[in-house]
């Protein structure tokens, strides 16, 4: 949610050279995004969600920048929301943001992603969590497509801290978080996992990082390795990251911080 100056502190190959990115006006203006998923059901658009404060609803977005649609979600609130993740046939989206240390709970919504049509998310199911150690303030989390098990990353540590959800969470009481490993910078804002669950890009405000991952290999083990930097256009407050659903490339959407407009931006990968 605020912006915070990220310690950039392994040695990394340099960006792929690249074209401009894809640029488009969003329109309405969505003024907080903060987690972005390429649709599968909705080919061509792509859901957002915003910052802490806003409504409980999912924003349906071209790939076009035009803003289509406002679907409430109706037994969610909206505490601080950081991320949003598309896992199957699942969204998760993560009330992780505590950008004082303040909370002892967080959670992660999850339902089936709404089919093409649906107006509404009529009921969702809450993965409540607490951290092993102390409180974090996080915006961003993957789920393993192999294992279920849930990761999520801190942004405020010295070195953004890994912690790991099993996948036999309760959906009754709250569960533990336990920390499963520690990346060599901080600031993390989002991160995605590549369709064919071949990669992992993990963003900061300045900077995307993106690590191979091996057939069956955990998040937690992939993120032990040396990561390639990915061009990255600066935004004011880039919150959200997402791969489009044929791997080909990836979006970015930043909060609205400065000058008029929000862009959606779209990089091919080469």
């Amino acid at each position: 949610m605020l912006p915070l100056a990220a310690s950039q502190c392994q040695k990394k190959s340099d960006p792929a050279k690249a074209t401009k990115p894809e640029q488009h006006t969003v329109v309405p203006l969505i003024q907080e995004a903060s987690g972005i998923a390429d649709s599968k059901s909705r080919p061509g658009n792509l859901w957002v969600i915003e910052d802490g404060g806003n409504p409980a609803q999912l924003i349906v977005l071209g790939h076009d920048g035009k803003v289509k649609e406002k679907i409430p979600i109706a037994s969610a609130t909206n505490r601080d929301w950081e991320d949003l993740v598309l896992a199957g046939n699942q969204l998760f989206i993560g009330e992780i943001g505590d950008n004082d240390a303040a909370h002892n709970n967080y959670t992660l919504y999850r339902f089936p992603e709404p089919e093409a049509g649906a107006s509404t998310v009529p009921q969702v199911a809450a993965i409540r969590f607490r951290y092993a150690d102390q409180a974090h303030d996080a915006e961003a989390f993957l789920v393993d497509p192999d294992s279920g098990d849930i990761f999520l990353i801190t942004k405020r540590d010295s070195q953004s801290k890994i912690f790991r959800l099993a996948a036999n969470y309760s959906l009754s009481q709250q569960n533990i978080a336990a920390e499963a490993g520690i990346l060599p910078y901080n600031g993390v804002v989002s991160a995605c996992l590549a369709p064919d669950g071949k990669s992992v890009i993990v963003k900061t405000y300045n900077k995307i990082y993106r690590y191979s991952r091996a057939t069956g290999e955990s998040i937690a083990a992939a993120l032990k390795t040396s990561p390639t930097e990915l061009p990255y256009e600066q935004e004011p407050q880039g919150e959200a990251i997402c791969f489009r659903q044929d791997g080909k490339g990836y979006f970015t959407l930043s909060e609205k911080l400065i000058g008029n407009d929000v862009f959606l931006y779209y990089y091919q990968l080469k």
